[in-house]
């Protein structure tokens, strides 16, 4: 159901051969549409390597609707049209910050500076929220985090699931910022203020590494 010829060194996962079967199985049995769409569905991994990775935004699960969800942790297509709801949260905490204006809703460019957004679940069915929540791709959360742990790392982790699913990840080594979730019923419960992307930029720094561009990339 899935190409996984493009996971690069994330395929050799055990979630690829001994999880993903039994997802697949159950995803074949869906009758509603499933969001994103099945060559979106490991965008997060395709994008960037493991030994790439810097910063890790951990979130729930893709948005529901169609057309918005492209595979990367609270991103949206660029032709979707319709409400932003989390990035749009996310984009007046950036400005907050950081007194950038960003418009561009697709966050590749983040994803190509080394940060994997990721969710703790990679599927949804249209209109249902964490309809897929019991699939079992929380395993799949669990090994690349632990892949993850060979260095120290920033996690910005957005709402309870996330948070429960990086709790092995060490606070004396990483950078952990856990928060509420930006979606609009929870941001104003402690994800606005947070200060999550200077926090990020200044440990990076610390820690000898350029600064993420949270803005527009250059030339938009």
């Amino acid at each position: 159901m899935f190409d996984r010829s493009r996971l690069g060194a994330w395929a050799e996962l055990a979630f690829f051969t001994q999880t993903l079967p039994r997802i697949e199985a159950a995803l074949a049995s869906e009758t509603r549409l499933i969001l994103p769409p099945a060559d979106l569905v490991f965008h997060a991994l395709e994008r960037v390597q493991p030994s790439a990775v810097r910063a890790v935004i951990l979130g729930q699960d893709p948005y529901h609707t169609r057309g918005k969800p492209d595979g990367l942790a609270f991103s949206i297509s660029g032709d979707f049209g319709g409400r932003l709801d989390s990035l749009g949260n996310i984009f007046k905490e950036l400005h907050s910050e950081l007194d950038v204006t960003r418009t561009r809703t697709e966050l590749g460019d983040w994803a190509d500076q080394g940060v994997l957004l990721l969710n703790t679940v990679l599927t949804v069915p249209e209109g249902c929220a964490k309809g897929h929540a019991h699939l079992g791709w929380q395993e799949l959360t669990q090994q690349i985090l632990a892949l993850l742990s060979d260095r120290p790392r920033a996690y910005l982790l957005w709402g309870a699931p996330a948070q429960k699913a990086a709790r092995g990840v060490d606070a004396a080594t990483n950078l952990k910022i856990e928060t509420a979730h930006p979606s609009p019923l929870s941001a104003h419960r402690g994800f606005f203020g947070a200060r999550p992307f200077s926090r990020t930029n200044a440990w990076l720094r610390s820690m000898g590494h350029a600064s993420i561009n949270w803005s527009n990339p250059e030339g938009l």
